[in-house]
């Protein structure tokens, strides 16, 4: 029974894999750089993009909105006059905590591809099965806020160890935590030595600047489609 679980398992994320490729194959296609932005749930990762997404200048930016229900974090987005897609789980996709490669998919069709630079795509807030699921991203970013503890990087390695970036989001928080910074990066280093990772406030601005810049040095590698 065990083994046969763990077949399954494999087989399901083979399958992902092919389709991301061929999500991939698309994005490439058009030039078009995509990042994968995932955190827990109320970390932040709207703010921080309705704080960055207007610094992008010369840059044409698409949002996939990734929920399970609604369309709250997409209709604050689309105020940035920015085009953004919206992809809800449920009841579609029953009811999944996390975007696959074949829900992304399924979304291809509606995205302006010929339109953009840089495809952000808002995972929904977890920190476990987005980290499981390629989509066809050229770079994952995670988010995690003071507000969570320190201990977030051993509870969920797999979303820590498989990000090219760590956004540390709410450090304006920090004089009224009870929360050790210096823990948290100990804790990091642990599951994914050396990471890239930057101090942010979506409240204060602090640091977005610096992330701004990240950005546009990974939109500026995308080549004029063929």
């Amino acid at each position: 029974m065990h083994r046969t679980k763990v077949r399954v398992v494999e087989d399901a994320l083979d399958a992902n894999n092919t389709i991301a490729r061929a999500n991939r194959d698309d994005f490439d296609r058009h030039g078009v750089k995509v990042v994968n932005f995932m955190s827990a749930p109320g970390a932040g990762k709207t703010t921080l993009l309705e704080r960055v997404l207007p610094q992008l200048e010369g840059i044409r930016v698409g949002v996939l909105e990734g929920d399970v229900q609604g369309s709250m974090d997409a209709d604050r987005l689309a105020g940035l006059h920015v085009p953004v897609t919206q992809i809800n789980t449920d009841p579609g996709f029953g009811g999944e905590c996390h975007l696959d490669a074949n829900m992304v998919r399924s979304a291809v069709p509606s995205l302006p591809l010929e339109e953009i630079d840089l495809l952000v795509i808002e995972n929904v807030g977890n920190l476990v099965c987005p980290a499981e699921f390629r989509v066809g991203e050229d770079a994952r970013v995670m988010v995690c806020s003071v507000t969570e503890g320190e201990d977030k990087p051993l509870k969920y390695p797999l979303m820590f160890r498989t990000c090219e970036l760590v956004l540390i989001n709410k450090i304006d928080l920090l004089p009224h935590l009870e929360f050790d910074l210096g823990k948290l990066l100990y804790n990091l280093d642990a599951v994914h030595p050396g990471v890239q990772r930057m101090m942010v406030s979506a409240r204060t601005g602090e640091g977005i600047g610096e992330w701004r810049n990240w950005l546009s040095t990974l939109a500026a590698r995308a080549e004029a489609p063929a």
